[in-house]
């Protein structure tokens, strides 16, 4: 039987990276095989997808070699960052673009993007809505909807719920179940709990993008599960292991903590529109306040309106002193984007993390020193030279809060930081954000992670609708939490 897709020993290298990714990896594809690619963040998972499929070389320019590629004939694809893949400005206009390249007649287009569209849990009045107003879940649903107008025999799903909230996650994935039936879907997920019920096999890469097991997923996570703990690779039940050895380490109270935020009838506003608005709220130093709601209720406008980016009313106090009348805000809060991409500024890793440093107009020798640091503790050594853009998913939001705390700014404002990331460089990032906690510094996390709102979180906000809705105080090492209406 012809495979689906295949790659017979595979070699490529980014510009400016030290080493070769892949170094004759070999991996065939049968038609209609359900198959996860596990491994490291950064091990090439996202890039062998765009090689299967041929975006890489002939649409991503990357040098590569190799004796025999398959692609597939009818394939879709939906990458981490579905702003990467849209073509059109508006949600209908997408979808019609794909229908128009299958010569759907322009009469039947109306109820096949409906259908489309319902069929992935967006609802729109009038369809005809701008791409970027909506929020980073309501695009990737229409990235998958988009995918899914090709009819494709083979989905390349990289990460498709990545910014989803959990609802949304589970519906996505009893989707893809349910139109994927008779498909070849190859997957790469860390949201392992969601696929492994339909999965039946797993490709288990190490951090160089080797092929180290490859079979049923029952065999692989029962033979290599020392591997999967030393290579720090979700796996069933991490979480709630590391829980149990860690929990002790996080929710200690930051003691004598001053107010350093203060809002009061505080408004955002898009188009002249509130799009958030905050009767009351204060957050104290050495607080880790958790903001949680469903996708496409304000969590991410709030976000940007705190840091100005948007037009704001009401008050909004910073160490006691009114944002509008602090000249150098950046100095006192930070912001690491859902994408962060939106962030990036310089051409190298390096370099983007010392940029702020540099306006600082502090030396060469202690920017090094700093970089260095962030380097190691972001597990970013070895890509200096990279452009960010060619980092995989979870290094790109590892370098975007790197280059944001680096000043140590006592607010931090985080827009889902960990999505993307594996077991490693999660529970990592999570113990760095509690050490900055600990010296007082306070975080506002934007998560649809349950475990971090509840266990790892001094507290949490619930938003609604544009609104905060609840303020609930979690218990120190446990899973109580006080629950107080707004």
């Amino acid at each position: 039987m012809n495979p689906a897709a295949q790659v017979v020993r595979l070699r490529l290298k980014f510009p400016g990276s030290e080493s070769l990714l892949f170094k004759d990896v070999s991996v065939s594809f049968q038609q209609g095989e359900k198959v996860l690619l596990l491994g490291p963040s950064g091990c090439g998972k996202s890039t062998l997808l765009q090689v299967l499929c041929g975006l890489i070389p002939h649409s991503i320019e990357v040098p590569m070699k190799a004796d025999k590629v398959v692609i597939p004939r009818s394939w879709g694809y939906v990458f981490q960052d579905p702003d990467s893949q849209f073509c059109m400005p508006y949600a209908d206009e997408e979808i019609a673009f794909v229908l128009e390249n299958l010569q759907v007649p322009r009469k039947k287009m109306q109820e096949k993007i409906q259908k489309l569209l319902q069929a992935v849990g967006l609802e729109f009045s009038d369809p005809h809505v701008p791409i970027q107003t909506l929020s980073g879940g309501m695009k990737q649903r229409l990235a998958l909807a988009s995918a899914l107008a090709l009819e494709p025999d083979v989905l390349f799903l990289d990460e498709p719920t990545a910014m989803l909230d959990p609802a949304g996650t589970k519906e996505i994935w009893e989707l893809v179940k349910k139109v994927g039936h008779e498909k070849t879907l190859i997957i790469v997920e860390h949201k392992i709990d969601h696929v492994l019920d339909f999965v039946g096999r797993i490709c288990l890469f190490d951090d160089k993008g080797n092929i180290i097991a490859d079979g049923p997923k029952e065999h692989i996570f029962s033979q290599y599960r020392d591997t999967l703990e030393k290579d720090g690779i979700w796996y069933p039940g991490v979480w709630e292991t590391y829980l149990r050895d860690h929990q002790d380490q996080f929710q200690s109270p930051y003691p004598a903590a001053r107010e350093v935020l203060k809002l009061e009838n505080f408004r955002g506003y898009r188009k002249r529109e509130a799009k958030i608005e905050i009767s009351q709220a204060h957050v104290n130093q050495g607080e880790w306040i958790a903001i949680t709601g469903k996708n496409g209720a304000g969590k991410s406008t709030f976000l940007q309106a705190l840091m100005q980016l948007l037009k704001t009313s009401g008050t909004c106090h910073l160490n006691g002193r009114p944002v509008a009348k602090i000249k150098n805000l950046t100095d006192l809060l930070t912001f690491v984007f859902q994408n962060p991409e939106f962030q990036f500024v310089t051409h190298s890793v390096y370099d983007e993390i010392a940029y702020s440093l540099r306006l600082k107009r502090m030396s060469e020798e202690e920017i090094r020193e700093k970089v260095e640091e962030m380097l190691r503790l972001f597990h970013l050594k070895g890509q200096e030279m990279q452009h960010p853009y060619q980092l995989s998913m979870g290094q790109k939001r590892r370098l975007s809060v790197a280059a944001s705390i680096v000043n140590k700014q006592p607010v931090l404002l985080l827009d889902e930081p960990t999505f993307g990331q594996d077991a490693k460089n999660t529970f990592r990032l999570l113990e760095l954000l509690e050490h900055y906690r600990k010296q007082g510094t306070a975080i506002l996390m934007v998560t649809h992670d349950e475990r971090i709102a509840r266990q790892i979180a001094t507290r949490r906000w619930v938003i609604e609708d544009g609104r905060l809705v609840k303020d609930i105080v979690n218990s120190p090492r446990s899973l109580e939490a006080v629950d107080h209406a707004v």
